[in-house]
């Protein structure tokens, strides 16, 4: 089997898969020891066609393919989307419209986040060779061994798609998927912008010294881990960040003091720049503070209500066949448990109709839960 590495070839795969009403595609991609993954593979397919492009090959152009995925006549699958999706909308390439089948076999009722391996099992009732599974896609020249085991994600995921999304169509499900593609493809998920590093984390003081030191140190980090080309935690922890914005160290030495800090951190350059960047911010915290709002202090969710609902929600999902996940998590029940107004996305469209509205009318005492057999259902309450 032969990658494509030249411009002409690529040109000619692309047009045949330009004429398909859907394509599949895959990522081989390295990034254990760096901030942006190293695209090493993209295998693509349509219902008829199938190819792997090697993207580090010399000279070769990508622009046809990131085309194909620009290209909203045609619906991109994946599995697993979201680190494909992002290498690709740092290519300038956001895929639109996408199916991401790992998202439609939780709704279809394959559990929370089906691997593929299972999908493939269960659906196309064929087995997957696991043996390149553990393959350095970096390395050249790759075997016909690894480059088969790269392509049958693609061609399996092209036989899967239409058997997933029929299955979702005659459910009345399709729409609900389709909805939740719309997150996957925000550009903000995907946001590596240093600036705004820090509204990743989750500060846990709101004073203006803290909050000017917790930016900084995040802002500093990002920078440092992309102008590096290392990950974040290689450089400094997360804890770090909330370490040194409570002790706020201006002198380099004093980074060595702190626990969640590399052993010699204060010595290094890494340490002397960060050192010095918060005696910038710091000699006018008010400045560079983010105006946060306390968030206000409401009563812990009681208990036995959100226990209730954790019953409601796995008869719900037991007798949809739709993942727990997908619809709600514990922060979200114990949100509903407070508030019925809760602006939460298990109270909109479909989660509402399969599950919010019985949240609620559980609430209100309206209905009640009762045990038939091993299954658990949802009775009214007559008034």
């Amino acid at each position: 089997m032969t990658p494509i590495t030249t411009n002409d070839a690529l040109i000619e795969f692309c047009e045949r898969l330009a004429k398909a009403p859907f394509i599949t595609v895959d990522t081989e991609f390295m990034r254990e020891t760096t901030y942006w993954p190293k695209l090493c593979l993209i295998q693509a397919a349509s219902p008829t066609d199938a190819a792997i492009i090697d993207p580090m090959a010399e000279d070769l152009d990508l622009e046809p393919f990131l085309a194909l995925l620009r290209d909203e006549s045609i619906i991109k699958v994946f599995h697993a989307a979201r680190q494909d999706v992002e290498i690709f909308n740092r290519l300038g390439a956001m895929p639109k419209p996408m199916f991401d089948t790992q998202v439609a076999a939780m709704a279809a009722g394959f559990g929370d986040q089906v691997s593929y391996e299972q999908l493939v099992r269960q659906m196309l009732r064929q087995e997957l060779d696991k043996g390149s599974r553990f393959t350095d896609w970096a390395r050249r020249p790759l075997s016909d061994a690894q480059l088969v085991y790269a392509l049958g994600d693609v061609t399996h995921l092209a036989a899967l798609y239409p058997k997933l999304r029929d299955r979702l169509q005659k459910e009345g499900r399709l729409d609900w998927v389709m909805s939740e593609m719309g997150a996957l493809t925000d550009p903000a998920l995907y946001d590596t912008t240093p600036e705004n590093a820090w509204k990743r984390l989750k500060p846990k003081k709101f004073s203006a010294k803290y909050l000017a030191a917790f930016v900084a140190v995040a802002v500093w980090r990002e920078r440092a881990a992309q102008e590096r080309d290392q990950p974040r935690g290689r450089i400094l922890k997360d804890e770090g960040i909330d370490e040194i914005a409570v002790q706020t160290p201006t002198d380099p030495e004093a980074f060595n003091r702190l626990r969640s800090v590399p052993k010699g951190f204060g010595g290094s350059r890494l340490g002397i720049e960060l050192a010095a960047e918060l005696k910038r911010v710091l000699a006018d915290p008010e400045a560079h503070a983010p105006k946060l709002e306390r968030p206000a202090h409401s009563q812990p969710a009681p208990p036995s209500v959100v226990e209730l609902l954790k019953v409601l929600l796995k008869a719900k999902s037991d007798n949809a066949g739709v993942a727990t996940k997908l619809i709600a998590n514990v922060a979200d029940l114990e949100k509903i448990a407070n508030d019925d107004n809760a602006d939460i996305e298990a109270m909109k469209g479909w989660r509402r109709q399969l599950f919010g509205e019985d949240a609620l009318k559980l609430k209100r005492g309206e209905i009640a839960l009762v045990l038939n057999g091993s299954r658990v259902e949802v009775v009214e309450i007559e008034g």
